[in-house]
């Protein structure tokens, strides 16, 4: 389990067959869980500071993680740390598309494709893109918005989006079962 707070965006990777290797700034275990643009993935092998994990076809079909350019990595969630985020279990339900961006004095509103979990975008309700977690700001029909603070801006993917990028969604699991 995951809370959405984006611990480092990586750059240096790559994907051999249906292997992720990627270069990243802290250690981890083989057999740890690490968010990889919101997908859970498991350390299989380590190298130094190069970490190995294996695709699933799910993961591959499923996700942007072959086209995108910059991964946002956090490690698991462990008993006892502070929930800064929301619960994010890692379990991506699909791809939607980036509409369009809007600098705003308190930081920037990004427009998003609606998903076909349509019932549970709410206003203030919780999302995770690319991993991280966010608060639903509008809703119309067949799109929402999210306002993200400049730090968050600075700090992960978002800010290398470009209009038509796709672009990893969990929704919240709270709303899953309500749904």
């Amino acid at each position: 389990m995951f809370t959405g707070i984006i611990e480092y965006v990586a750059k240096d990777f790559k994907i051999v067959g249906n292997t992720l290797e990627i270069k990243l700034p802290f250690s981890c275990n083989v057999g740890d869980s690490v968010a990889v643009n919101g997908i859970c993935l498991t350390v299989k092998k380590v190298k130094g500071d190069i970490y190995y994990f294996d695709l699933g076809y799910e993961t591959i079909e499923k996700t942007n993680i072959r086209k995108a350019k910059y991964l946002n990595i956090e490690r698991a969630l462990r008993v006892g740390d502070r929930l800064n985020g929301h619960f994010v279990l890692g379990h991506v339900d699909g791809v939607i598309t980036f509409l369009e961006r809007e600098t705003m004095n308190s930081g920037m509103l990004y427009k998003f494709s609606m998903p076909k979990e349509n019932y549970a975008i709410k206003r203030k309700g919780s999302i995770s893109l690319n991993g991280i977690s966010l608060t639903v700001a509008n809703v119309s029909l067949d799109s929402f918005e999210v306002q993200v603070i400049p730090f968050t801006n600075e700090n992960t993917n978002l800010k290398y989006l470009k209009i038509g990028d796709i672009v990893n969604y969990e929704i919240d699991v709270f709303a899953r079962y309500r749904g």
